[in-house]
Order: structure tokens, then sequence, then C-alpha cells
């Protein structure tokens, strides 16, 4: 989960704390002074006291930072077959790539690592979520790892207290996992001379994943293992700019996933009052979603045949007509009423607001409730608590998934810390959106620049086709943009995080288990050897298209497509 900001500048502060408040809040508060904690204590069984005292406020910083982690043998049963694995909670110092290797942060973070298995042969994935500002507890405890939270969506109607269960659709048979935290979030920290808000921008924040991600390889003698990134919501652009960056630092990658990400903020009519982008990605998600309640006419027996005919219509009908409203304010009078049987609002809502977002889709569908934005499925009547703060599917898991970590954490992992594990900081409030020129990122150019630095990179996109943040067509006409066929998009009944659906994940799980099968068949058995890697990391990163080292440049076999999930076609297509 991450909170895309529907903002049009940075200084939308009022507009931002809605937001905010819609992903559970969390974190702030003054920045103590910057004064030394007595050392971590390992104990004998491997669990960790950590005396240090950690801030999210935007001018925190340690006075120093020691690497340290609790480490726990642990194992997991799956399919009759046990799995034995290592998890490693703690922290991780990411220093600045040059010759004085300055601190610049101490990254929490958490890894599950099979035992047995070899570094050389055995994928590493990192995963982040977004916000800016929102720790890694969504894909940690929601999504993949060995453990998850029984949330039980898109019903709101259980207990909040969401029990914690083995996860029989973790992805570490296929990848060892490591979640991280981002600056601000879990208890994740800059250390002086530099502030947490050294790095609340699309391109510092960059730069220093980079830098922890390189340490971990590091430490973990890990530089010959596949490797790949992903990123939830703003992680997606975050994953974007992060591979060019370590590619353009010689670490070369295999495959990046992207789940409901937010890649170009200037093509999602939700951010701001930007009138001159039109809505025409949501409108499959509106479709979604009126079918879900039994609005739309008819109501479909097969999602995913109805999703395909409504991404035709918003595509060869609704699109050159909202633009044509855009420029000349009129609208065909044949649409509203098409519009309405698709998404069960009624004609005269599209009538009088052609060029729809989705905040008006989610209060009037229903007449005295408020649909969610990360998953409209979700919604409570106007004035109640679940409604109160303006997301009902994210007030709903919000409280449960806070608990749990900070649980999960100190009974289990053995990791101790008095700091509460900051869900949520403020970081979006004061982040600097600029990237590449433009006020507000457009990161499809760093994914097209990370492809052509490296020839076996491979993007899959996983999406929920009930997600009204970041609707999943608008990353289908993001990715179009790229022309790839090394990039193939998976989509799926549900919302922002669709691995929450108890139906979706598995099936999302197993398109998951289908990249990476197909990344590592596609993957030289010599590619990445550690010493040139090392040898890639003595030359300094450098912001531009290249390859370094250089890379054969062998022709790639376009992808079978992923079957079984709400995608024609699987690939984006060309544009």
């Amino acid at each position: 989960m991450g909170t895309f900001a529907s903002t049009k500048t940075r200084g939308a502060a009022a507009l931002l704390a809605l937001f905010l408040a819609a992903c559970g809040g969390g974190g702030g508060g003054s920045a103590p002074a910057p004064t030394p904690a007595p050392p971590p204590v390992q104990q004998t069984d491997g669990s960790l006291d950590d005396p240090t005292v950690y801030s999210s406020g935007a001018d925190a910083a340690l006075a120093s930072a020691i690497e340290a982690a609790a480490v726990t043998p642990r194992s997991l049963v799956l399919g009759g077959q046990r799995l034995d694995y290592t998890a490693t909670a703690g922290h991780l110092i990411a220093r600045e790539p040059d010759g004085a290797q300055r601190p610049q942060a101490s990254f929490f973070y958490v890894a599950y690592t099979l035992n047995g298995a070899n570094p050389a042969t055995r994928p590493v994935t990192f995963f982040y979520n977004g916000g800016p500002g929102s720790a890694s507890v969504w894909l940690h405890l929601g999504s993949y790892g060995p453990k998850r939270l029984a949330t039980g969506a898109p019903s709101t109607t259980g207990t909040q207290d969401f029990p914690l269960v083995d996860n029989a659709d973790t992805l570490l048979p296929q990848t060892d996992l490591v979640f991280v935290n981002a600056i601000s979030t879990g208890r994740s920290q800059a250390i002086a001379p530099f502030s947490n808000r050294s790095f609340w921008g699309v391109d510092a924040d960059a730069a220093v994943f980079r830098d922890f991600v390189r340490r971990y390889l590091d430490v973990n003698q890990r530089n010959a293992s596949p490797k790949f990134l992903f990123g939830e919501s703003y992680g997606g652009p975050r994953t974007a700019v992060l591979a060019r960056r370590l590619q353009d630092a010689g670490v070369m990658l295999d495959g990046l996933v992207l789940q409901s990400p937010a890649l170009d903020y200037n093509s999602n009519c939700d951010i701001g009052s930007a009138p001159t982008i039109a809505c025409t990605g949501y409108v499959p998600s509106y479709a979604a979603t009126g079918a879900w309640f039994g609005l739309s006419r008819p109501v479909p027996t097969d999602l995913g045949a109805w999703v395909n005919q409504v991404r035709q219509f918003a595509s060869t009908r609704y699109a050159p007509a909202v633009q044509t409203f855009l420029s000349q304010g009129s609208v065909p009078a044949d649409l509203p009423p098409l519009l309405a049987d698709w998404t069960g609002l009624p004609a005269v809502q599209w009538q009088s607001q052609f060029n729809l977002p989705p905040s008006p889709y989610r209060s009037r569908l229903l007449p005295g409730q408020l649909l969610g934005r990360y998953d409209a499925r979700m919604a409570a009547p106007n004035g109640s608590v679940l409604a109160a703060e303006g997301d009902p599917s994210s007030t709903f898991i919000s409280g449960g998934f806070a608990r749990a970590i900070d649980r999960y954490l100190r009974d289990e992992l053995r990791y101790r810390n008095a700091s509460t594990y900051v869900v949520l900081s403020n970081a979006i409030q004061l982040w600097d959106f600029r990237h590449a020129g433009r006020n507000l990122p457009d990161t499809v150019p760093d994914l097209a620049a990370a492809l052509a630095q490296n020839p076996r990179l491979r993007i899959l996109a996983v999406n929920g086709v009930h997600d009204l943040a970041t609707p999943f067509h608008t990353t289908e006409l993001d990715l179009a943009r790229l022309g790839s066929d090394r990039v193939q998009v998976s989509n799926h009944a549900g919302g922002h995080m669709s691995y929450l659906d108890d139906t979706s994940r598995p099936a999302q799980r197993a398109a998951l288990a289908q990249f990476y099968a197909q990344v590592l068949a596609n993957r030289p058995a010599s590619a990445a050897p550690e010493r040139q890697a090392q040898a890639a990391r003595e030359r300094p990163p450098a912001d531009r298209v290249g390859v370094w080292p250089p890379q054969p440049q062998a022709p790639v076999a376009p992808e079978p497509a992923v079957q079984g999930v709400l995608c024609d076609p699987c690939v984006p297509p060309r544009r």
C-alpha cells in the first residue's frame, strides 16, 4: 500500500493530509537531538535488543549507527514439503558511493533466505511500498512473505485484529525476500549530517535505495545472484528510477515487478485539479466496480471478458470523445447512456461531468455510501467510522497491520526496540516530486533506459481492476509507451493491494512464479559474476542511458501471455 498523492504541487498540504489519513497515518513529531545511543545487544539465541530511539521527523538524524540484526531459524510447510529458512531483522547502513563512503542512512529491513541454496543462482528480491512515506509492512505482511495477515478483504464485517497465518502463497520457493523500509518509515532513519528530509525526493530517494541494495549485496555475498525489484504504488516510480541508477552503477537486474504502480503522475486525472488530463484510464475500473455492485447493464458473468470490452470502448469511443470535450466542451449525446450501462452511474452524472475523476464516482455510485479508493468493492455508510477518513478500504486494514508488525518483530523475529514502527511518515507533505525536468515525475523513460541498458531485463506489472487510486488501464497505457515485448501485465480482481483478495492472491502468485521462471530461463549462466560486479562498482554512477559493463546484444524472444488473469493482451499494445 502507498499513498499515490492526489496533488498538483508539493505545496498542496491540505489535500495531501487527506490521503495521509486515508492510509492510516503515523510518525512525525519533533526531532530529538542526535546523540549517540548505546550499541545494540546481540543475545546468544540470535535475538537483538536495540536501544536506539528512532524518529520519522523531517529533521531527525541519528548521531551514528551500527549494523546489527536479529537472526532466527524458521520453517514453513508448503504442500507437505518443509522449507527451512532464516529470518534477519535489523539495520544496514547506506553509504555515499564515493571514496569517503560517508554513512547516509540506517535502513531497517527484514530478509528471509532459504537455507542451503546456492547464492550464485538463488534469486533475491527487494520489496518496498510507496507513499511516499509508506513502510513496507503492507507487502511484508500482506503479500508473499512466509507469514501474512488474513484480512478477509473485500469484506468489512470481520475482525480488524487480523490473524497472522502461514502463507501458502509465499514466493520463498522462488526467491529470497528482502523487505526494505524507506527513510523515516519502519525504523529507518538518516545519519547526521544528513536528516530524513535529505532523502525525501524522487532522485534522492532512489539514490539512497541504490546504496542500500549495493550494501546488502556486498554484505551477504549476493552480487552473483539473480536480482529483482518489487515496488508497489509510489514504489513503481521508485523502481523505475532505482533500476536505472543501479544499472548505471554496474548492478545488472533481472526482473522488475510493479504492483499497482503510479509510473507517470502526469497521466492520472486524479492528480489535484488537472482539468486537461483525460480520465480514460479509470473507465474500465468504474465498469468493474459497477459490475461488482450489480449496477452495470447487463451484469456480466465473465469479469475478464467484461473488462476487455470496456477497455476497447474506453480506447476507441471514450478517449477521443473526452479529448474533444476537453478542447471544445461538447459531449456526444450517445455516450452518457453507454457509460451509464458500463459503470452503473446514471447518465445524468456523465452528462454533467463527462471527464469523471474517481472521487465523484466513489461518492455517487451508491447513495449514502462511500466507496474505497484503494479497493472500490469496500463501501461504508457516510458518517460511519470506516468512511470518516475518506477511504473505507484503507481504514479497515490500517490499524490491524500497524498492531501486527510490532508484535511480529518482537515476538517471532525477536527484534526488540521501544520505538513505534512508523507505518506512514509525513514525508509526502515535503516530498520533492521533481524529476527529469518536470514538476511531477514521469518515470516511463527511466524504464525505457533500464531496458536499453540491459537486454535480459524483464518487467511484470500486477494490478487490481477495482483500484481507484492507480487504475490498471492507466498502467497499461503508460507501459504501452515502451513498445517492448519484455513487458507483461497481469490484472486481477481486487484493489490496489490485489494480493489481499483470497481468490486473486493464488492467481497472482502463479503469474509471478511463471514470470520468475521465464526470467531465469533467459538468464545466461555466466551473468553478473562477482568480479565484474566489483569492477563495475568502482565506476561512479551517472545519470545517463548507458551499459556498464557492456552486455551482449542478443535478441530477446517475446514472452508468452500469462494465462488465467484479466488481461488481453498481457503484453501491452505498442503505441
